[in-house]
Order: C-alpha cells, then sequence, then structure tokens
C-alpha cells in the first residue's frame, strides 16, 4: 500500500501544491502563480518546459495579461541569440574543431598530471565559452578518458605505453554498442536530449569488452592512479561551468539575466558582449586557477615544485600519456576547410560582439545613425550563424552540401531551455504588470538597514544552495523577479545584486544531479557522490568569494554599481545608497 502511495507521489504533489497555495489568489493571483512554477520547477514533478507553460494559461484565467500578451513574451531577443549561437556549435562539432582545440591546449602544458589536468580544464573552458557546458563536456571527456586509460595501462605494466586501437577517438574501429543511461532525474539545463549516450567499444579478443567507464574499485590500479582519475573527471565537469561565466551566450542563466535586463529595464544599456567579458574572465580565470590547486591538493598532493623544475626524467605514464595525445592530435591531420571556415566565422562573431557597442568608444553599431538600439547581438549570431546554412561544405566538384543540415541543428537545438526561459520571462512580466514586484519591494525594504555587501552575501549563499537540486536555468528565472524589487527597495543599484547572483547560479558543483555536464562525467565511473561533494564545497567557496571581490572592484567602475541608475525606478521615501 505504502509502494503504490509513493509511486503517485508526483500526482499528489501535483494536485496538494495548488490546493495549499489557494489562499494567495484573494491577496495576489500572481503570486500564486509564481509560487506553484517555483514548486514544480524544483521538484520537476512535470517536466521543466511544460512547467514554463503555466503562465500562458493561469495569467489570462486570473485577469492579470491577456492570451496575446502573455504568447509575446515566449519568443524574445535571447531566442534569436541562442539559435545563431547553436548553428557555430553545432558546425564547431560537426567538423572536429573542437577536439584540435582540446588536443592543441593540452599539448602545451605538458604531460605531468597536474598539469594535464590545468591543459583539460582550459579546453573545456575556453569551449564552454561559446558552446552549451553540456557539449563542450562531451567534447572533452572521450580525449580525456583515452588519456586515463593509458596511464592506467602503463601503470598495470601491460604493454607500457603501446598504443590500443579501441582508444580511438574516431570510433571507426570494432563493434560499437550504444548504451542509453536514463537520466531522466537530472536537471537537463542545457540537455537536448533525454538520455546520454555512452560509447562501448568491443576489444579485439574474443570475449572481451574495452568500456569507456572503467571501474574505480579495480584492485590493480595503485591509489594515486585513482585519484588522477577522479581529478581529471571532476576538473572537466567544473570548468564547463567556471568558462560558461565569462561570456553572455556561454550559460543559460547569463542570457536569462540579459533579456530579463532588456525587458524590465528597457532603458539600461549598460551590460554587452565586451563590458560583462571584462567583468567575468577575471572571475573564470581566478576560479580556474584556485579550483586547479584545490583539486590538486585534494586528490593528487600538495607538491607543486614541478611547476620550476625544468626537464628531468619521465615516467612510464607520462610517456604515454604524451604518445597518445600525440598521436591523436597526428591523426587529426591538417586543418580541414570546413574547420578553417568555421574558425573564420567563430573569430568574426566574438570581434562584433566586442566591437558593436564598447561604451568607452563608439562601435560599429554607430554606422546606423537613427537606430540606436536597434541592433543587438542576437543580430550579429544570426546572421553569422545562417551563413552555416549557405556555405558549401565541398568544392564544386562534389554535390552541393552545406556545412550544416537542418538535422543538425535540431539536435544540438535545446529546444526545452527556449521554453523555460520563455516561461520566465512570461513571469518577470506578470509581477511587473500585477504589481507584485513593487508589493516585494515594500515588503524588503527593512534589509535597507544591513551593509549591502551583506545582504548579496546571503543571496548568494541562497541562490548557490538552490541551484544544487534545481536546474540552473529554473533557479534564475525564480530569483530575478524577487532580486530586483530588492535591489530597488534598499535603493541600490540592481545591477549590483543581479549580477553576482547570476554567476552564482551557475555554481552547481555538489551532485551528480546538480547539472548535466556532472552527470555526464559521473557517468564515466571514476567518481563516487562522495569525491564530488567533498571538491564542490570548496568550488562552492571559491566561486562565491571570486565573485564578490569581482563586484566589489573592478565591477564598480565596469557598470557604475556605486550609484543608482536613472534606469531603475525610483520609488517614494528612498535616499541614495552607496554600496
Amino acid at each position: 500500500m505504502l509502494q503504490s502511495l509513493w509511486n503517485y507521489r508526483r500526482v499528489f504533489l501535483i494536485v496538494l501544491t495548488p490546493l495549499l497555495l489557494l489562499p494567495l489568489p484573494v491577496e495576489s493571483e500572481c503570486a500564486f502563480v509564481l509560487l506553484l512554477m517555483a514548486t514544480f520547477w524544483v521538484t520537476e514533478v512535470i517536466p521543466l518546459s511544460l512547467t514554463a507553460m503555466l503562465p500562458a494559461a493561469l495569467f489570462p484565467m486570473f485577469g492579470i495579461m491577456k492570451s496575446s500578451d502573455v504568447a509575446k513574451e515566449y519568443f524574445k531577443d535571447f531566442h534569436l541569440l541562442l539559435v545563431g549561437v547553436t548553428c557555430l556549435a553545432t558546425s564547431i562539432e560537426k567538423w572536429g574543431l573542437h577536439r584540435r582545440i582540446a588536443l592543441r591546449l593540452v599539448t602545451m602544458v605538458g604531460v605531468n598530471p597536474a598539469l594535464l589536468m590545468l591543459g583539460f580544464m582550459s579546453g573545456c573552458a575556453f569551449l564552454s565559452m561559446w558552446v552549451q557546458n553540456t557539449s563542450a563536456v562531451t567534447m572533452v571527456m572521450p580525449i580525456v578518458e583515452a588519456v586515463l586509460q593509458q596511464i592506467l595501462k602503463a601503470s598495470e605494466g601491460r604493454g607500457a605505453g603501446e598504443h590500443n586501437p579501441n582508444l580511438q577517438l574516431d570510433e571507426s574501429d570494432g563493434q560499437v554498442d550504444n548504451i542509453e543511461e536514463d537520466m531522466r532525474d537530472q536537471k537537463h539545463l542545457d540537455v537536448p536530449e533525454e538520455t546520454f549516450t555512452m560509447q562501448i567499444q568491443t576489444a579485439t579478443q574474443p570475449g572481451t569488452v574495452q568500456v569507456a567507464a572503467c571501474q574505480p574499485a579495480a584492485p590493480s590500479r595503485n591509489k594515486r592512479d585513482l585519484r588522477i582519475c577522479k581529478a581529471m573527471c571532476i576538473s572537466v565537469a567544473y570548468s564547463s561551468n567556471i568558462g560558461g561565466i565569462s561570456t553572455l551566450p556561454g550559460t543559460s542563466p547569463n542570457l536569462i539575466f540579459s533579456e530579463y535586463l532588456n525587458q524590465i529595464y528597457p532603458n539600461c544599456n549598460c551590460v554587452n558582449f565586451g563590458n560583462w567579458l571584462l567583468m567575468c574572465l577575471p572571475i573564470s580565470v581566478i576560479m580556474l586557477l584556485l579550483t586547479w590547486i584545490w583539486l590538486c591538493w585534494l586528490f593528487i598532493g600538495s607538491d607543486f615544485r614541478f611547476l620550476w623544475r625544468c626537464g628531468g626524467e619521465k615516467t612510464e605514464r607520462d610517456r604515454a600519456a604524451r604518445r597518445v595525445i600525440e598521436e591523436e592530435y597526428k591523426s587529426l591531420g591538417p586543418m580541414s576547410p570546413q574547420e578553417i571556415f568555421t574558425g573564420i566565422v567563430f573569430l568574426m562573431m566574438v570581434l562584433l560582439w566586442l566591437t558593436r557597442s564598447p561604451g568607452f568608444i563608439p562601435g560599429w553599431a554607430s554606422f546606423f545613425p537613427g537606430h540606436s538600439g536597434f541592433i543587438t547581438d542576437a543580430t550579429v549570431a544570426l546572421l553569422l550563424g545562417l551563413l552555416f546554412f549557405i556555405a558549401p561544405a565541398y568544392g564544386p566538384s562534389m554535390k552541393y552540401e552545406t556545412m550544416i543540415s537542418w538535422t543538425d541543428f535540431q539536435t544540438s537545438m535545446p529546444w526545452k531551455v527556449a521554453l523555460l526561459v520563455g516561461g520566465g520571462f512570461a513571469l518577470a512580466e506578470g509581477t511587473e504588470v500585477s504589481g507584485l514586484s513593487l508589493w516585494v519591494a515594500e515588503l524588503l525594504t527593512p534589509l535597507g538597514d544591513l551593509p549591502v555587501l551583506a545582504t548579496i552575501t546571503v543571496a548568494c549563499i541562497i541562490v548557490t544552495m538552490v541551484t544544487e537540486v534545481a536546474s540552473n536555468a529554473a533557479t534564475i528565472t525564480i530569483f530575478l523577479p524577487i532580486l530586483s524589487p530588492l535591489a530597488e527597495a534598499i535603493h541600490v543599484n540592481p545591477l549590483y545584486v543581479l549580477i553576482p547572483t547570476t554567476l552564482c547560479t551557475s555554481f552547481s558543483f555538489l551532485l551528480p544531479v546538480s547539472n548535466p555536464p556532472n552527470a555526464v562525467v559521473f557517468a564515466y565511473g571514476h567518481i563516487d557522490i562522495l569525491d564530488m561533494v567533498k571538491a564542490g564545497l570548496g568550488v562552492n567557496v571559491i566561486g562565491v568569494l571570486a565573485t564578490l571581490l569581482a563586484v566589489s572592484t573592478w565591477g564598480v567602475p565596469l557598470f557604475s554599481l556605486d550609484t543608482y541608475p536613472d534606469w531603475a525606478p525610483h520609488l517614494p521615501g528612498f535616499n541614495s545608497t552607496m554600496p
């Protein structure tokens, strides 16, 4: 009986939550919708994207907004930017440019386990600045796994350093079986599919199977090698989140924040690709280095004398790792025309983003007088993204085929995220129209007596805790309509509150279910939950401290955080408060 009730726990939660919240519509119908969506998003009793559709059904019923007005909120400038960036990411992955970038960065740092880990972290962080975090991890992890297998093989002494054809990243030899790991309980933030697929190759010997996810409990492997495996895998998952915060299109919370800002504060033109990069790239670099040191100390050891050693005799493990990396890089051959074209478009996109409206000098957008604010980063991303559907992939001697097809694009496009974000925009507009945001601002007025930095620290800690159990996109969508009235209530620049909390939304490091990159890495079998919890606690502390340092130092002149801006509403009865 109890088991039957437990099996229907989701149904009970779906029915009981609205009943428990019924008294709220008498006071605020919008608060009812907000709390209902927050509960469904955190518990995931129904898919996140379907929960995001609730404003389209409930706002017209409660008389908050017309159905036609709600529908407009579900497709914004954010979605056009997402489409353009996804076109670029699809081409990068289809033509293998990601593998070349990652291997090149790894070969530059050397094969010492700690330096090798830094190389993989740098490669994954760089990729995640431009593609989805989950995509960056799935691009880098096969390379990491091949290197780890060679390291373990060398340590076990079975033909140390010999090339193993079953570890080829091209997966062209051997029989390939696809095992789909059902990840429906994971938090699907940036994942366009419901399942993760792990590649398993059949070895050349009959009856043996070479699995891409080795088992950490193998008795023939010493503890140091197992710790190296743990450190490498965890570092890749963490670096994808760390790199993603550097750019506006790097992760969903950044894009949601940018579009929310345009929607709620239409006169705010102070956040663009350039100054966001200036603000957050140093945070990423600081976090990446400190996370690397933390993981080295936690798993590999605290001896960092190798940093100033030159030369020296290499161990068999180092030679094996160097060999597999060099062979994989050589197997790529020279850059193909498709990679060159993708690289050129990528550089053009970044350059046009940086120079559109840098702030300290007029950008190229000023060449269109009378159209100030018409051109956005989404315009650039969409125009250049369309090139991939027009440019031929091969020469005139072959059949005309574009760089990417619609099928390729559909596979990579995170439609669920697009719907979820649209629901968040509709919810934000509803809170403004219904007056809920003003009511929250008045309620939070007493917080103005606290030091501003203390208020922001508490907000960052709360967001960091919630994002461990809820998806990043859902977390930021829930908190933005709460935090912007908080900033207005204490008469502080809203960016001073919203920027650090947006960044902290990406700090979900504790659990495999915290975000898809953690789940992908966990599926390889090198780490357990306790390893991720121990490592994640330290990285969470590093991230929050680095973020608070940034917003209280170089972030102040970048965004004028020490003044209350003209584009924010001036509530009666407030005096200006300096952060």
